[in-house]
């Protein structure tokens, strides 16, 4: 923006629909709508922004700056919203996504700060929503799916707890018959091998640990194979 000739000042500003959101006319003849709670830190005086008391105010380029900066940030939640209402988001997905379409990274994150924390965007919910979906009818292992959520910008905590909130005995066991349909590699042995602590047998325990899987559900697995052998 450049330098101003004549000082800024509010004609009118209007309250829009919820407490905080405001209709402001500047006498340069430029309307715009913005939420009071993305102004900066500078905003200390309500006066400035209540309709009654803001008219005919001179603001500096600072003031002004911080009502646009407002004003984007009101339109950056906007497309937020309207990406949540189609599907749960991550806090750094919805944040990628807003910043691909055009959106200035200063607005991204007081906005997607802002959606954490009315609980709008919660990595921990998308994480156990994500795994319900897959828990079901994937072949993966407890660590590949960590590692998947860990791809999408899910912390290792958070994945974490989620998946521990997922995993049950039962689920767990479900996942790991379907593991070792896929890992045809790993299903090279016979009864007599799972009768005797093979090699074979050691190696393939130590695999399914390294993937994640307990060593009371991994005991459980090869105690039926022997069963029904």
């Amino acid at each position: 923006m450049g330098k101003r000739c004549t000082e800024m000042t509010i004609v009118s500003i209007k309250t829009g629909t919820g407490t905080e959101l405001r209709r402001i006319e500047l006498s340069d003849g430029s309307f715009f709508s913005f939420k009071t709670g993305y102004l900066p830190p500078v905003f200390t005086d309500e006066s400035l922004y209540t309709p009654g008391t803001a008219e005919g105010r001179e603001i500096s380029a600072g003031e002004e700056a911080g009502f646009r900066f407002a004003s984007a940030c009101l339109r950056a939640e906007r497309a937020a919203l309207r990406l949540i209402a189609r599907a749960e988001q991550t806090v750094s997905g919805l944040g990628r996504k807003l910043e691909q379409r055009g959106n200035k990274p200063l607005c991204v994150r007081a906005v997607v700060s802002r959606l954490a924390g009315t609980g709008l965007v919660d990595d921990r919910r998308f994480a156990r929503l994500w795994l319900e979906t897959r828990l079901g009818r994937r072949r993966d292992s407890p660590r590949r799916l960590l590692s998947a959520l860990r791809s999408r910008g899910i912390s290792r905590e958070d994945a974490g707890t989620a998946l521990q909130s997922v995993l049950n005995d039962e689920t767990e066991r479900a996942l790991l018959g379907r593991f070792m349909e896929k890992q045809r590699h790993l299903r090279g042995f016979c009864a007599a091998e799972i009768r005797s602590e093979t090699d074979v047998l050691r190696s393939v325990r130590f695999k399914l640990r390294s993937e994640g899987f307990s060593s009371g559900v991994i005991q459980r697995f090869f105690d039926e194979q022997e069963d029904g052998a």
